[in-house]
């Protein structure tokens, strides 16, 4: 598990399973002979995509951003199309931090797509179950209205498997949300109608959870944005701005489906990176 000491924050990456898409989908009408140069490729045109959760440890809080895969949920179907080679280890890797899921206290949904949010129950018996029953899950309104009433096309990934046991632990919020005075939830729409970014503040610096506006540091350029994106425009305006504010204020970024970065900076012209942590079995 690779961790990352944000001053005050302990951020560690969790093992929510493991994806191989599909790369032109992940990189819409970008030609590949171009994004391949940014991200390795398979010889059938597959690229690898973690779903790893952040567990952040703070003031005596254990916070999660995103849930993974799940295990034991996907049906073999499913895990043909998702190309999954491993699916969540995430209470293995909680157990090696003396950790269980009920110490879970808050949970950070960046939005209810399967690959985000299929961790966040679990089978018992013949029902399903809250995962972490402890805490409070956060996610917009407009996400959660969403995954309950989904339309013609993300019902294929807003399973109610993923919502109904969790009906009284969620949160909502409309436009921002502030948690503990330094972790902030921003609405940007995009990826999903109700998709948000997570910036988090701590030692007078700032980092910035893109989510799936972007999901690997090859989709830094606000133009490569993903063929799954409900409202493409919506996800480049969103980049563009973030984008300009991170890399003027020298804001770190970090990754839910990089299989190389999980954490990085920037320069200024956003050109080199000139910071990082690496996940330590992939090397670019």
């Amino acid at each position: 598990m690779e961790k990352f000491q944000f001053h005050d924050m302990a951020l560690t990456w969790l093992d929510g399973g493991t994806t191989w898409l599909d790369g032109g989908t992940m990189f819409g009408v970008v030609p590949k002979v171009v994004w391949s140069k940014r991200y390795p490729v398979t010889e059938e045109n597959q690229i690898e995509l973690p779903t790893h959760p952040v567990l952040i440890q703070y003031k005596g809080h254990n916070i999660i951003i995103d849930s993974g895969l799940g295990s034991g949920k996907l049906t073999d179907r499913q895990k043909r199309n998702l190309g999954v080679s491993a699916e969540s280890r995430i209470e293995e890797n909680l157990a090696e931090l003396g950790l269980t899921a009920a110490d879970i206290d808050t949970v950070l949904m960046t939005h209810l797509h399967g690959d985000h949010a299929a961790g966040l129950t679990k089978q018992q018996g013949n029902a399903y179950v809250s995962a972490f029953p402890n805490a409070k899950i956060h996610v917009s309104t407009i996400e959660w209205e969403e995954m309950q009433h989904p339309n013609i096309r993300s019902r294929n990934t807003y399973w109610k498997e993923n919502w109904e046991p969790i009906v009284d632990q969620v949160e909502t919020f409309e436009g921002e949300k502030t948690l503990f005075d330094a972790i902030t939830m921003i609405h940007t729409g995009g990826h999903s109608n109700g998709h948000s970014v997570i910036k988090m503040e701590s030692g007078g610096e700032t980092l910035l959870h893109m989510g799936d506006i972007m999901p690997t540091h090859a989709h830094q350029n606000p133009l490569w944005v993903l063929a799954y994106d409900d409202y493409p425009m919506d996800s480049i305006y969103a980049k563009e701005k973030l984008m300009k504010e991170a890399l003027e204020n020298g804001y770190y970024f970090s990754f839910y489906h990089d299989a190389y970065y999980r954490v990085l900076k920037w320069s200024a012209d956003g050109k080199e990176i000139v910071e990082s942590v690496q996940y330590q079995e992939k090397k670019l």
